[in-house]
């Protein structure tokens, strides 16, 4: 095992390790698992040069308290739950370079519920049938199979040779998610769509839902209109693919997410299409969901464009210009940071680790009736010492 990355000092409210989930093994009854949100954790796997199935952190509504062992680079992607990094607002969907000693909080929700957490070369705990997915109802997978709590040590795999790290963030021409109060998601309808009566898929297609309190990350139970099935609910069990929307007797249609069975036996009235089951898995319980339906072609279309984002960043075209802001500007021992006239940091605020100064200055100052004589040291990452 390799050494920790990260501890837990406090685990907020249900924070997994997830990756893209276990499949293959639905056959045997074992559900998928892996983040709800795939696509962010995609995006922040990408952000610090991971592969974009490497396993993250799932931090969900109220996130965690981290304090870092080591120095690394980190990305969080998904729901703004106002991250804090040393006290500092910390940018979403880019990376960032964190030191030894570093502490990242979240202080509540803005966008969306779920967010996660990437660290360069992955977060490392045991695989179990081909992944490191949390599925909490079994305990198994993830860290012991539960949700992270205080005290968890953490760590992350090493860094491959290649990987560059810089600071990254989404390519110019694609736009940062925001998920709002109420989320429009796309559909293909079936794959029983025929059992249900016609003014039942009108129903769906013409309705607003609310996310119930009961939703979990087995499925979204949505409360509004019932839904008219022609004979009944039951069929032949069957495979139930992610973001089938099932149907049961009272007419509730529940979304199923990650942690679903592996088959059901209630009819599936229509799917959510892939590249919308990330905005699904942001909605809040309380907010509503409405559905359009699409064809099988734009539901490939649409996830072509999703496609694309990671096609870009393997380009390097989320690079930000000049490398990453390694230069350090210290004040008798203190760090500042420095901005640029477009807002992006020219230093970083954190002492330039493994190296030391490559050049000092002693400087004075005087304000008023008062002078200041101070040490001014600058540092360079990487660069030997002067």
């Amino acid at each position: 095992m390799n050494s920790p990355i990260l501890e837990i000092a406090d685990p907020g409210i249900f924070t997994t390790v997830q990756d893209r989930g276990r499949r293959g093994f639905q056959r045997f009854g074992v559900p998928v698992s892996g983040a709800l949100d795939e696509f962010a954790l995609r995006v922040a796997n990408a952000l610090v040069g991971n592969d974009e199935g490497a396993a993250a952190l799932e931090m969900t509504v109220i996130g965690p308290a981290i304090t870092f062992l080591d120095r690394t680079w980190i990305a969080v992607a998904g729901a703004d739950l106002s991250p804090r990094l040393d006290g500092e607002p910390l940018p979403g969907w880019r990376s960032v370079q964190v030191s030894e000693g570093s502490r990242l909080t979240f202080h509540g929700m803005r966008d969306g519920m779920r967010a996660y957490l990437a660290v360069a070369g992955g977060i490392d705990v045991p695989v179990l049938m081909g992944s490191r997915s949390t599925y909490v109802k079994s305990g198994f997978g993830g860290l012991e199979g539960r949700p992270l709590k205080e005290g968890d040590r953490v760590s992350a795999l090493p860094v491959g040779p290649d990987t560059q790290l810089v600071p990254r963030r989404i390519p110019g021409g694609f736009q940062v998610p925001t998920y709002g109060d109420s989320h429009e998601l796309r559909v293909v309808l079936g794959p029983q769509d025929g059992l249900f009566a016609p003014e039942g898929v009108s129903t769906l297609l013409e309705s607003a839902y609310k996310v119930s309190l009961d939703s979990d990350r087995m499925g979204y139970l949505l409360e509004g209109p019932p839904i008219a099935h022609k004979d009944g609910p039951d069929i032949v069990s069957d495979g139930n693919p992610a973001g089938a929307i099932q149907v049961p007797g009272n007419g509730a249609p529940t979304v199923l997410l990650a942690d679903r069975g592996a088959t059901g036996g209630y009819t599936k009235i229509a799917t959510v299409i892939s590249a919308d089951l990330g905005r699904l898995a942001q909605a809040v319980p309380g907010q509503t969901v409405t559905f359009t339906a699409v064809d099988v072609e734009e539901a490939h279309r649409v996830l072509r464009e999703q496609e694309a984002v990671f096609a870009a960043l393997s380009s390097g075209a989320g690079d930000v210009a000049g490398g990453p802001p390694a230069l350090s500007i210290v004040v008798d021992g203190v760090p500042y940071e420095v901005v640029g006239e477009d807002g992006e940091p020219v230093t970083t605020a954190q002492p330039a680790a493994g190296s030391g100064p490559i050049a000092r200055r002693r400087a004075r100052a005087t304000l008023g009736e008062t002078t200041y004589d101070f040490g001014v040291g600058i540092a360079r990452d990487g660069e030997p010492e002067a």
